[in-house]
């Protein structure tokens, strides 16, 4: 990870009140079973999951560099992120994974983006706005690349 800039991602606050991280399941699900696997034996506690980190910084990145040169994108997030997977959580490398917006949260909604002919970054519908959308409950604040929609 390069440390002359900024990370991409950040640490979600895990102390706050509120915050909920889907703990639990991992180990003790799987410890008091009959037939003892090596994995319990002899494995760690920790879990598979990952967990406490937004990637919502490199979301913005990446609709920033709508147009630009996409290995030149990549390169550079690559080099601000612990691991690449969170850069395909929203750009799409074939046709068929193409969305128009990405759910990454609970009510945080992007835009989704390909990779076209030229090898640019483009937006799947450039046209989708927050007035295109409708939050799916009333209780929480649905955001479309941060800005806030559903709150007539």
């Amino acid at each position: 990870m390069n440390r002359d800039k900024t990370p991409l991602f950040r640490k979600v606050n895990t102390r706050a009140r509120g915050v909920r991280h889907n703990f639990g399941g991992d180990f003790k699900n799987s410890r008091n079973k009959k037939r003892e696997t090596i994995e319990q034996t002899k494995g760690s506690m920790h879990g598979k999951k990952e967990r406490g980190l937004d990637y919502t910084p490199l979301y913005k990145f990446l609709l920033s560099k709508v147009g630009n040169d996409w290995e030149e994108v990549l390169s550079e997030a690559k080099s601000r992120l612990d691991k690449p997977e969170p850069i395909y959580r929203i750009v799409a490398l074939n046709e068929d994974e193409r969305k128009d917006f990405v759910r990454v949260g609970e009510s945080t909604y992007f835009s989704g983006m390909y990779i076209d002919n030229d090898g640019k970054l483009q937006l799947t519908n450039p046209e989708l706005s927050a007035k295109d959308l409708a939050p799916s409950c009333d209780c929480c604040t649905h955001t479309l690349n941060g800005k806030v929609f559903g709150t007539e």
